[in-house]
């Protein structure tokens, strides 16, 4: 039987196996938005997305034969262009700029108000930071490299020490390439854990305040500096330090790269090949799906079974809010390790096809076409945030960064319009960047299948697994949707 049959048995099976799991009433028990008079009916949204994920795979094993990701065809642009945007004073300026936030984080942290609202450094971290640093490095590349405060800090106090000893030493550590990126995944969860269970969703008691933003930047900067001074400032910012990691990871999806010093396009999506041969890499990819996916279910069908781990915990004699904390953390660990499941799961499928090479050689081989599917969820679920709280940022949080009632920039008395988005168009972004995120996903995948087996036949029935995949991970954030929203 020809691939092109193959596929079309499999999009008829998936067909019927989607109406099972994502008929019509179930979208409906879920409420997948509070809005009642959608222009077309919610039902069909799931459905078009299950058609346009399976039209998707057809067309791409009848119409892409050939690898045209493998390539690298990076080109520098015109000589001006990189001279005016990658030099010296950019750097320095950008980095002066980095070290400028850091610092007033950290100010406005410990001595700004403790109201979260009110207070530059939560929104900022958590916001401004953490999302849009990400379509910055999707537009631009790698953009947090020149902006690195912790990068600045640590060049600037090498330059110094060059000065002062005439040379500077190699770093008395060699980094263990076994390690991989794993630092860099365990700083990633470690920061999902603070953002998501360090003050526990519903207990009022305690909340995310300022002041804890603060002393755990504090933290994270001396790890971090004591990691660039171990194993040199270069090789723990691509391995262990969580952030530059995880942006060049967003990065290397985008159509611009500096090589050496110069500023070049390629193709979008082509800077990702290869991103997964790094250890570590495949597991830091799913603990970015795997996070976002558990602030979604814990709005949602994780409140009853985590509220039934409190009682046991409160039961052992645990106090309210460590027991929240612990309930929380086993169920962030739970998501964790099926995100990590299914893609395994998938994979071993794959590796049951002829002439596959063997399973953690597809693992990290695949890493990279799940980078759209983190960037998805994170589109999905913090969409209408971002919209919203970058409003405040760049205005009452600007000129008032303590909340102390001074207005250095007179947008003090400036708020928040929420009109500005309608939940349409916010349930219309949030689908749409779903099935945008896993129809990339499906050609990534199905790029790399033709490298890796050598021919159509073989690849499309391989990407029959990465198909149900995407179909898995879709079905998950649309379930995960309709909780938040219901």
């Amino acid at each position: 039987m020809s691939a092109i049959a193959d596929a079309r048995l499999l999009a008829a099976g998936l067909a019927a196996l989607l109406a099972a799991l994502l008929f019509p009433a179930a979208a409906s028990a879920h409420g997948i938005v509070a809005v009642e008079d959608l222009p077309i009916p919610q039902w069909l949204f799931v459905w078009g997305a299950s058609v346009v994920l399976i039209v998707s795979f057809v067309g791409l094993s009848v119409g892409w034969q050939r690898p045209r990701l493998e390539r690298d065809e990076w080109r520098p642009v015109a000589p001006w262009l990189s001279r005016l945007l990658v030099n010296r004073v950019t750097e320095v300026l950008a980095g002066l700029i980095g070290v400028a936030l850091l610092v007033i984080t950290v100010w406005s942290g410990l001595y700004g108000t403790e109201a979260p609202g009110r207070n530059f450094a939560v929104t900022f971290v958590f916001v401004t930071f953490w999302l849009g640093m990400v379509g910055l490095s999707l537009l631009f590349g790698n953009v947090f490299r020149a902006f690195n405060p912790w990068r600045a800090i640590a060049r600037v106090a090498a330059g110094g020490f060059r000065l002062i000893a005439g040379q500077q030493p190699p770093p008395p550590l060699t980094y263990p390439e076994r390690l991989g990126r794993w630092p860099a995944a365990l700083g990633l969860a470690a920061f999902f854990w603070l953002e998501l269970i360090y003050a526990p969703p519903g207990f009022e008691g305690i909340q995310l305040s300022p002041y804890t933003v603060a002393i755990a930047t504090l933290i994270y900067s001396a790890y971090t500096f004591v990691g660039m001074a171990l194993f040199g400032i270069d090789k723990w910012l691509d391995r262990g330090e969580a952030f530059s990691v995880y942006y060049k990871m967003f990065a290397s999806l985008s159509w611009l790269e500096v090589r050496d010093g110069v500023l070049g396009r390629r193709r979008w999506l082509a800077g990702a090949n290869g991103w997964g041969d790094i250890p570590g890499s495949v597991a830091f990819v799913l603990v970015t799906i795997g996070g976002t996916t558990f602030d979604g279910a814990a709005e949602g069908f994780l409140v009853e079974p985590v509220n039934t781990v409190n009682g046991w915990m409160a039961d052992l004699g645990a106090g309210p809010v460590a027991s929240l904390r612990i309930a929380y953390t086993i169920f962030l660990v739970l998501t964790l390790a099926a995100v990590f499941a299914i893609y395994w799961g998938g994979l071993r499928g794959m590796d049951s096809v002829e002439g596959s090479p063997p399973l953690r050689t597809l693992g990290r081989a695949f890493a990279h076409s799940f980078i759209p599917i983190g960037l998805a969820y994170s589109v999905a679920h913090y969409f209408s945030l971002f919209v919203f709280q970058i409003q405040a940022q760049f205005t009452y949080l600007l000129s008032d960064p303590l909340g102390n009632g001074s207005n250095l920039f007179g947008t003090a008395d400036s708020g928040i319009d929420y009109t500005i988005l309608g939940a349409e168009l916010v349930w219309y972004v949030q689908v749409g960047s779903l099935v945008a995120g896993h129809v990339i996903a499906l050609a990534m995948g199905h790029d790399k299948a033709l490298a890796t087996y050598g021919d159509v036949q073989r690849a499309t029935r391989s990407q029959y697994w990465m198909l149900a995949l995407m179909i898995g991970f879709t079905s998950l954030g649309l379930f995960l949707l309709s909780q938040a929203n219901a």
